[in-house]
Formats: C-alpha cells, sequence, structure tokens
C-alpha cells in the first residue's frame, strides 16, 4: 500500500513539474521600439485584433492591437 502511494505522489510531483516548466516568459517588441516581457504565452483573438498578455512585471493582464506587434519571441528562462 505505501509502495503505490509513494509511486503516486511521485508521478503526480513529476507531472506537476512538467507542466509548470512550459510556461515561458515571451518578449513582445511594438513598433515604437518597446520590449514587453510576458509571463507566458500571449493570446491572439483574431475577431477584435488585440494581443492580450499577463506582464512579467506588473502581474496584471494586458491587452494591445495586434497592429502595434513588431514580433514576439521565446526567451530562455
Amino acid at each position: 500500500m505505501r509502495t503505490k502511494l509513494l509511486m503516486t505522489s511521485i508521478f503526480t510531483a513529476a507531472a506537476l513539474f512538467t507542466v509548470a516548466g512550459c510556461s515561458s516568459n515571451q518578449a513582445v517588441r511594438t513598433t515604437d521600439g518597446r520590449t514587453i516581457v510576458t509571463d507566458g504565452k500571449p493570446q491572439v483573438d483574431d475577431d477584435t485584433g488585440l494581443v492580450s498578455y499577463k506582464n512579467a512585471e506588473t502581474g496584471k493582464t494586458e491587452q494591445i492591437n495586434r497592429d502595434q506587434v513588431k514580433n514576439m519571441s521565446e526567451l530562455d528562462n
């Protein structure tokens, strides 16, 4: 019984570390020269043309018009 519980606990911990490791910061470079560091991958809404992201510095969810985004790239964490 203890072995089964231990194996389940190890498997659960490994799964959580794998999921947590998938979220990486992104750099969003704007047409006016700013660089915004996001917590996780920004989401693009094709209907509205807005890019939603969580600002890594403030922790707030913000939006920017897709026309103002020059490029987005993943950062090494």
